[in-house]
């Protein structure tokens, strides 16, 4: 079912997140990555506007230095841009005070036909795209959608925090009040039971 707003939005949460095959950096090797190959795991997935750009590197660099927490959480990252594969590679090259990336153990995905941006909404008419951001649990669906403008970067600690949230719903089946962070109180979904959480706060 889609969700669609007045405005032609569409929401990707809670539907099967749109599959693709691309070739990507993975490391410093070109390599076929298709979201099929995550299955089983949880996937966040990250829209950014272009290589060799200003806020994108603090953002890609800030994915790549957090991603061994990620894994920990059974969540592997992606980079998604329209830029082409050997762009990626250029700049993974540059040294990051010079503003590159340095190396990488995420996979940037070469977009390069703009089709993955399209199927998840965030392609703008300029051909770039929006900061989207999206996870997808290990069963291909869309639990979290992110999107926004192109002047601000992400917080990977916000994304991670989320991402575990979404985890203990999965795997408890109560629900996360605000502002929740691991080893905090959950909360029944229940009329009557939820009184306890709000009893003990």
């Amino acid at each position: 079912m889609e969700h669609k707003t007045d405005s032609g939005f569409t929401s990707l949460v809670q539907r099967p997140a749109p599959d693709f095959k691309a070739e990507a950096l993975v490391g410093e090797e070109f390599k076929p990555v298709s979201l099929a190959d995550y299955r089983g795991k949880w996937v966040c997935l990250f829209f950014y506007p272009l290589d060799f750009t200003f806020v994108c590197p603090t953002e890609i660099t800030a994915f790549n230095d957090a991603s061994k927490l990620f894994k920990d959480s059974n969540c592997e990252i992606l980079g998604c841009s329209v830029d082409s594969k050997f762009s990626h590679l250029a700049w993974a090259k540059t040294p990051r005070k010079d503003g590159g990336l340095g190396k990488l153990t995420i996979p940037l995905i070469a977009d390069i036909k703009k089709e993955i941006g399209e199927s998840y909404g965030v392609l703008l008419d300029s051909g770039i795209t929006l900061r989207g951001l999206f996870l997808i649990n290990p069963q291909g669906t869309v639990q979290y959608q992110l999107v926004h403008d192109l002047g601000i970067g992400r917080n990977t600690e916000e994304v991670l925090r989320v991402l575990k949230a979404l985890q203990e719903v999965a795997k408890t089946g109560e629900v996360c009040p605000a502002n929740w962070s691991p080893g905090k109180k959950t909360m029944k979904p229940d009329p009557v039971k939820s009184k306890e959480y709000f009893q003990s706060v």
